[in-house]
């Protein structure tokens, strides 16, 4: 039996009536534990990698994450851009338009993901180089990238996806999606790894397998959607409603494109300046791809609270009650900030311990491993703030405000402090650039957030307002 639509009525939706913290933890806990075991996942990949492969799988990993930001990025062009229409247009009771942004946003997403799959094919060789990888570093990071890069229309669509199936009132369907792909690309880690003994194409497979599966579950959803009837015959883009999607989207793309741009400029210092010290080459670029695992667990917790809060931005931003909204941000902040102090206590702490679960290496290894978690992350206790602040500003309607976010701390601060401070540091300067960014990001993202809560407390006073 198909489900009983969704109410568009401020006054009978429960994102216009429930109190705050229960409907923001019924709509973020299944999206953290969705991206926790998608962390866990890639985790696993590399704590498999790491001791069955060793450090140079740990890099080649290293120089093919870019790829999977670019991924993410496209992925939330289209998924945060069609969800955050898709509750706007619910809240404000236009059913016809929220249908047409559904219907466009998932064509897009199929064209998108087919388009990155060409990209990755014929350019595989020279992405693998501009990602920094060396001459050791290369036979492995191609056997990993030329079976990966045949499931990233599946991962964009299935991302995008989750975006729409958690606006629409779904957010355990979504952990579902998100639960099955990662827990069965961890059973076939184990056996294509180490029972068949595939190794780093092994690793690659399970991981391809498992975004197909969480692909298939997102189409079943389609038949049983909530808020009206979805026919396969009406998933074509209209051009009426791209740029809608475009707009809404195009601050989380741009945070993600600046992120791949950074990782690639990262990579490519960590070699160069790692081959001036006692660590060469591959040493850095190991530690680095291992770090930016561990960083998918924070970014879980992250994201999944701001995924949380975005249908409540949305729906209520469209029924006009701006004081949900600013609630929702300022429990969601809190809880990111709480969490991103424990955080920054295990890193501190237990980096030696952490680092030994993804294999074992020489003791420069592990002595650069330390030095890199002690300095890179010195401020991710605040990494949270920032990208709750640009998808508030995504489910508002604000993109001017969203991009300037979105560029503050990859392309204006951190990319250029990252191109600058290794000609004086040198190794260190990669390092110390990360802290610094992130430390003036969060304070722009603070005083932009206040600004917004001002003009919305005058709309509040003005219901014709937009």
């Amino acid at each position: 039996m198909r489900p009983a639509a969704a109410s568009g009525d401020p006054q009978t939706n429960p994102l216009g009536t429930a109190p705050i913290l229960p409907l923001m933890l019924k709509f973020a806990i299944p999206s953290v534990v969705g991206m926790l075991v998608t962390a866990a996942y890639n985790i696993t990949d590399q704590v498999f990698i790491g001791n069955l492969v060793g450090m140079l799988g740990n890099a080649a990993t290293t120089v093919s994450f870019p790829v999977f930001f670019l991924t993410s990025g496209l992925s939330q062009l289209v998924g945060v851009g069609m969800a955050a229409n898709f509750s706007i247009s619910q809240g404000a009771r236009q059913e016809e338009k929220a249908r047409k942004y559904v219907t466009t946003g998932l064509a897009l997403s199929v064209l998108a993901g087919l388009a990155l799959l060409l990209v990755a094919v014929v350019l595989r060789r020279p992405i693998l180089l501009l990602g920094g990888a060396t001459d050791t570093v290369y036979p492995y990071a191609l056997d990993y990238f030329s079976l990966t890069a045949i499931g990233l229309p599946f991962q964009l669509f299935t991302l995008a996806m989750s975006y729409l199936i958690r606006a629409d009132g779904s957010p355990l369907y979504a952990m579902a999606v998100t639960v099955s792909g990662a827990g069965l690309n961890i059973l076939l880690d184990w056996w294509f790894m180490a029972g068949l003994g595939l190794g780093i194409r092994g690793a690659a497979a399970a991981t391809v397998i498992g975004q197909v599966i969480s692909a298939v579950l997102c189409v079943l959803y389609l038949t049983r959607f909530k808020a009206f009837r979805l026919r396969l015959r009406d998933v074509r883009p209209d051009g009426e409603y791209v740029p809608g999607i475009l707009k809404l989207g195009l601050a989380n793309f741009v945070n993600h494109a600046l992120m791949m741009v950074m990782l690639l400029i990262l990579n490519n210092l960590l070699t160069r300046y790692g081959a001036q010290t006692v660590y060469g080459s591959d040493i850095p670029l190991a530690v680095a791809g291992v770090a930016s695992k561990l960083n998918t667990i924070l970014v879980a917790f992250n994201v999944g609270i701001a995924l949380g809060c975005q249908p409540i931005w949305g729906f209520n931003l469209g029924a006009k009650q701006y004081g949900r909204v600013k609630e929702t941000y300022k429990k969601g902040v809190l809880a990111s900030l709480c969490i991103g102090l424990v955080f920054l206590f295990l890193l501190q702490a237990f980096p030696r311990p952490i680092f030994a679960l993804f294999g074992a290496g020489e003791e420069l290894y592990f002595r650069f491993a330390e030095r890199y978690l002690r300095i890179y992350y010195l401020m991710v206790w605040a990494h949270g703030v920032q990208p709750m602040s640009v998808n508030y500003f995504t489910g508002t309607g604000n993109v001017r405000h969203g991009l300037i976010l979105t560029f503050s701390r990859q392309g204006f601060l951190l990319i250029p402090l990252l191109l600058i401070l290794p000609l004086v540091l040198g190794l260190d300067g990669v390092l110390i650039a990360s802290p610094i960014a992130d430390g003036a990001a969060t304070a722009l993202s603070l005083g932009l957030v206040v600004h917004s809560f001002k003009t919305m407390g005058q709309k509040e006073n003005k219901p014709e307002a937009v």
